[in-house]
């Protein structure tokens, strides 16, 4: 703690010196990372335990060590960390140093959740809509996936989609489908693209467009989703050869040029 204090009464304080190596580790030099994380990690400072616990998890500077990143990321979280909360609830969700607790795992995602962490409030938003590891609550569900599409989890703006296009604890709402898959879609999300790519062919929540909707199918396709396939013919039988090979041209561009 006496290095916490000299430090934080110097030149630099903690946020900044952990700017510098954020900056470092963005640039691939996990060492220099380490080196500055490590002190402030020994110091006590929660976000800092958390990053070297993921690096020995992800093999980032350092070798894997699973038995490492569980103990570092375990002070991050009882620190209330959210990140180190998140990160750690992955660990016991994958068995990844520990034994495989779908429980522990949901405990620590809605403690990362309740302190606004959008990827933990998407996981745990899945998991309760699941019902496998922990049981299955649909409003709850469905209000975590508010929160996290509102932090710009696209996975979640996905999943409001489908609470909307299958009825799920909600008035069933094409339109509202439709909006939420767009979203997720222009962020790259591949079964959003999917599913937006299906219901313009269909024209359910929205126009029927077989251009526009064979654009965001292969998108979808290109993105690793397996809902496309089974519109991506039907949607390049209803065009012409100049149209598909417009459409085509168009799925290859970047969203922002889109």
């Amino acid at each position: 703690m006496r290095w916490l204090e000299r430090l934080t009464r110097g030149r630099e304080d903690v946020a900044a010196v952990m700017a510098k190596a954020r900056a470092a580790a963005d640039a691939g030099d996990y060492a220099a990372a380490l080196a500055i994380w490590g002190p402030l990690a020994h110091a006590g400072v929660a976000r800092a335990q958390n990053n070297i616990g993921a690096c020995f998890s992800e093999g980032l500077g350092v070798a894997r060590d699973s038995a490492l990143a569980l103990k570092w990321l375990a002070l991050a979280a009882e620190a209330g960390d959210p990140v180190g909360q998140r990160n750690l609830a992955t660990a016991y969700f994958k068995g990844s140093g520990v034994e495989s607790d779908g429980v522990r795992a949901a405990e620590l995602y809605r403690a990362a959740a309740e302190q606004g962490d959008g990827p933990a409030q998407d996981m745990l938003s899945w998991m309760l809509l699941e019902g496998r590891l922990i049981p299955a609550n649909l409003d709850e569900s469905r209000r975590l996936a508010l929160a996290a599409a509102e932090n710009g989890v696209a996975a979640a703006m996905a999943r409001l989609g489908m609470f909307y296009h299958n009825a799920t604890g909600v008035e069933r709402d094409a339109s509202a489908a439709v909006a939420w898959w767009r979203r997720a879609a222009l962020l790259g999300e591949a079964d959003a693209q999917a599913m937006l790519g299906a219901a313009l062919h269909l024209g359910a929540g929205a126009p029927a467009d077989q251009s526009e909707a064979l654009i965001w199918l292969l998108r979808g396709e290109t993105g690793g989703s397996a809902l496309a396939a089974p519109f991506v013919g039907a949607a390049r039988a209803a065009l012409s050869p100049q149209q598909i090979a417009d459409a085509e041209g168009r799925a290859r561009q970047k969203l922002e040029a889109a």
